[in-house]
């Protein structure tokens, strides 16, 4: 088959797939967007739609499958979360050249560029991220184009990985941008990856991209001033956006570079086993700490509140004035509420912003951002002006832009259609072009709706109807069974099973006067949108300003609210090492009790105290006690109050914790391995500001190896100069309570249990002391076990503690019962062997007794 033999737009088809190979080309072809070959393909097999075929020249067809462009965000959507990139390919221009209407790719869409209001989360950044290593350094930068969000940060260390793991944790990427030779660190990476060139990394190049986009001679005022990773990776981001959403770009005015130290690092496992924003076990909201603060109003408080609990802060003055503003709302409830109320009935200020700014806003959009416009002053109007409050410096960020509001008033309908292909957007009065040409089609129109019962009474067919579609536009239409009284000068246009349908001259004259009036009415509109579209980009600095403003209100609303609710309290953070929580509950698992009262416990580190070693059975509240004292400290950190009856908090640089058993065998990795792993970069990382949660180090191998591991790893962060850091460390190894007699820093605790009746009763009570048994076997008879095993289980500790775990006896009278699988059963094998034949009575009886005693008084 040669090129001559391919259909015109099969030839289109292909010049422009050839420009996007890498991406599902969805092709618009009338009311479809349709796609072919090996991408009809992959879209009939994951969207579950129906593979067809094309005929493309003579005795040729090739795999098709079409997707109706009313529904493509649904399809769209799920092609995008299976990591898949798109392009969208529409139809340009109104006339055709040689009968086929130019098409171009107008955008990509990849599960980092998504803008569609239906296919992003409000509740959520959606990131695109882009990482490049080189040695022992690390560039990455991250951009959200619905928000514009754009940062950039530089990591090295001998603990990189252990860096980028917690950085990309943190950001939490939509999709990320590897450079083609680094394609490995996708381990480190929690989402989409794509690989690009490695020249677009290059420093040089990036550098000169990123002066002219902002349009300066240095990136000096950008914090990028000897960062060439961090250069390249921001440079990268660009290149990207520019081959897959060039609108985009106006959105990044401004570069935002950090470090880590600018806040608390939280490793990957720390927000994991803490649970901040997602559960362990079903990765739900549902269960975490995010849902329990959570009781934002607007999308950008709920998007803010979770960048807060991902970086809480290290610097005391900052985390006192947000917790002045806190204070400020909790005080105040009727205040507090109405604003909440207020905000409430705002829209997602932020991201309708910036749809305008990148060109995808509809008429609905101006619509949401008027209804905003309208509802600030209620809410500035809450505040009383000159009135000294921790609020100032904030509300001076609101920008109530009235003239906007007044445009956006007078120029759009209060409900305007969804797109720009509907008339009836601008308001009557706005335009003196648009109302004439409204005025003088208006007559058309009229008649038009006045003919189906001008015609009934005319031609006494009280059934006609008047009727229209795209195909033959305006028709009467009379049933089959009257179409023999239609007047002469209907002409016959189309045949129904049950009907006709005819035109008259005059009745096109007038369609064709509406029909051009509408086209005109259309341009005219878009050009009018094209204009109030223009009026926000000028302000929407502005706007972007107030919207930040909003989500801060919002967040510090929201802690007051939870505070007020949950019985929150305001906690001191001090420059010291002090830590001295008073009554302490865990935020999460207090709120899931349903009809019980959460015991609150003290975590109060004495004078000189640096380790607290905690004993205690397993399911006495050892694991939500630890949990519970890293919670208040980063809350406190974030400058939420805390659950508790008071806090005094020494600012914590990092939280560690090695909490449980997180097995990565798929990764090639035991048990025992990862949590020494875990341990290792503890040990190596931490300082005397952290907080390390420490759970049952040493048990994932043999007794004593674990015991000596634990006993070492205590030592170390006591006497270690570098170290001494504030540390909870709960184990089952009892004999570990004899280094408070060894170490000044230590202190034992335990949590109190009594017995009644042969039963262990937890009181979740952390107390003073080590714990003198381990309860173990009493948590296996609350978990179910077999009585006999609890019974046999009960005698082996004894003998072991008895023989000082040397030796084990075998018990012959064990029930036979316990054998899961035994070879022979000794009652069937003597009942074999019995003779009943010279068996008297009395001897019958003698041996039931004999077996009753033997088989089942040992019971």
């Amino acid at each position: 088959m040669t090129q001559d033999d391919v259909s015109p737009i099969r030839q289109q088809y292909l010049e422009i797939k050839r420009q996007y190979p890498n991406a599902i080309l969805f092709f618009r072809l009338g009311d479809f967007y349709e796609t072919f070959d090996e991408d009809a393909e992959i879209t009939a097999r994951e969207l579950d739609i129906v593979l067809t075929s094309r005929n493309v020249a003579k005795g040729v067809r090739v795999p098709m499958a079409g997707i109706p462009y009313h529904a493509v965000e649904n399809y769209l959507s799920r092609l995008i979360e299976k990591g898949y990139h798109v392009a969208i390919c529409e139809q340009v221009g109104e006339q055709p050249t040689r009968g086929l209407f130019p098409r171009q790719v107008v955008r990509v869409v990849t599960p980092g560029t998504v803008v569609e209001p239906a296919l992003l989360k409000t509740d959520y950044n959606n990131y695109l991220a882009a990482l490049i290593v080189q040695e022992n350094a690390a560039g990455i930068a991250y951009v959200d184009i619905t928000t514009g969000e754009f940062r950039a940060t530089e990591l090295s260390g001998s603990n990189l990985e252990t860096l980028l793991r917690a950085e990309l944790t943190r950001i939490q990427p939509a999709e990320t941008l590897l450079p083609e030779t680094q394609t490995s660190l996708g381990e480190f990476i929690p989402n989409h990856i794509t690989p690009v060139p490695a020249w677009r990394f290059e420093p040089a190049r990036c550098q000169e991209l990123l002066k002219n986009h902002f349009g300066v001679a240095l990136l000096d005022g950008y914090g990028l001033t000897k960062k060439p990773l961090a250069i390249g990776a921001a440079g990268a981001i660009l290149q990207y956006l520019q081959e897959t959403q060039p609108n985009a770009l106006k959105l990044l005015t401004s570069l935002a570079t950090y470090t880590s130290s600018d806040f608390m690092l939280l490793d990957a496992n720390t927000r994991r086993s803490l649970e901040l924003t997602e559960t362990m076990r079903q990765g739900e909201t549902q269960g975490s700490l995010l849902n329990v603060l959570d009781y934002t109003v607007t999308p950008m408080g709920r998007r803010l509140l979770r960048q807060w609990l991902s970086k809480p802060l290290i610097n005391p003055e900052a985390i006192r004035q947000r917790q002045e503003i806190v204070e400020y709302f909790f005080t105040r409830g009727l205040l507090r509420a109405d604003l909440r109320i207020r905000l409430r009935g705002l829209g997602d200020l932020e991201r309708l912003t910036n749809r305008v700014i990148a060109g995808h806003a509809g008429p609905r959009d101006l619509a949401g951002l008027r209804n905003i416009l309208r509802g600030l002053p209620a809410v500035l109007g809450l505040f009383d002006e000159g009135v000294e409050s921790p609020l100032q410096s904030l509300l001076e960020r609101f920008h109530l832009e009235t003239d906007l509001r007044e445009i956006l008033e007078a120029a759009l309908v209060e409900e305007p259609p969804a797109t720009l292909q509907t008339t009836g957007i601008i308001q009557p009065g706005y335009s003196a072009e648009l109302d004439q040409i409204i005025r003088a089609s208006q007559h058309a129109r009229d008649w038009i709706a006045n003919l189906e019962a001008t015609e009934r009474e005319r031609t006494g067919i009280k059934t006609l109807k008047v009727g229209y579609n795209k195909v033959f536009g305006y028709y009467i239409e009379i049933s089959r069974a009257l179409a023999s009284q239609a007047p002469p000068e209907y002409i016959r246009k189309q045949t129904l099973v049950n009907a006709e349908r005819f035109i008259t001259p005059q009745m096109k004259e007038y369609e064709a006067l509406i029909l051009n009036a509408e086209d005109r009415i259309r341009e005219v509109e878009t050009q009018l949108f094209k204009e109030l579209c223009q009026k926000v980009i000028a302000v929407s600095r502005e706007l972007l300003d107030t919207a930040q403003a909003l989500a801060e209100l919002d967040v510090y609303a929201a802690l007051a609210e939870a505070a007020a609710l949950n019985g929150y309290t305001r906690p001191e953070i001090t420059e010291d090492l002090t830590l001295d929580i008073r009554e302490g509950r865990h935020p999460v698992v207090e709120k899931m009790l349903k009809g019980e009262r959460f015991v609150p416990n003290d975590a109060v580190f004495e004078e000189g105290e640096v380790i607290r070693i905690i004993t205690g059975p397993n399911m006495s509240g050892k694991s939500t006690f630890l949990r519970q004292v890293a919670l208040i400290v980063l809350m406190a950190q974030i400058g939420s109050f805390v659950p508790a009856a008071s806090a005094r908090i020494g600012w914590v640089d990092r939280i560690f914790t090695r909490i449980g058993a997180q097995d990565e065998i798929f990764a090639g990795q035991s048990t025992f391995m990862v949590e020494m792993t875990e341990t290792a970069n503890i040990l190596n990382h931490a300082t005397q500001r952290s907080l390390l949660i420490l759970d049952e180090i040493g048990r994932g191998t043999s007794t004593y190896d674990g015991l000596s591991i634990a006993w070492a790893v205590v030592e170390y962060l006591h006497n270690h100069p570098r170290l001494r850091p504030r540390t909870l460390f709960a184990t089952h190894y009892h004999e570990l309570t004899q280094l408070a007699e060894l170490l000044p820093g230590v202190r034992n605790y335990n949590v109190a249990v009594t017995e009644a009746e042969n039963r262990v009763i937890f009181l979740h009570k952390i107390v003073p002391g080590g714990a003198d048994r381990s309860y173990g076997i009493h948590v296996a008879q609350l978990a179910g076990l077999p009585r006999p095993v609890i019974q046999r289980a009960s005698e082996i500790l004894e003998q072991l503690e008895r023989t000082s775990g040397r030796a084990i006896t075998l018990n012959p009278t064990l029930p036979q019962q316990l054998t899961l699988f035994p070879e022979t059963n000794p009652l069937l094998e003597e009942l074999k062997a019995l003779d009943l034949n010279v068996l008297t009575p009395l001897e019958a009886l003698n041996k039931l007794y004999e077996w009753q005693r033997k088989y089942l008084d040992s019971k």
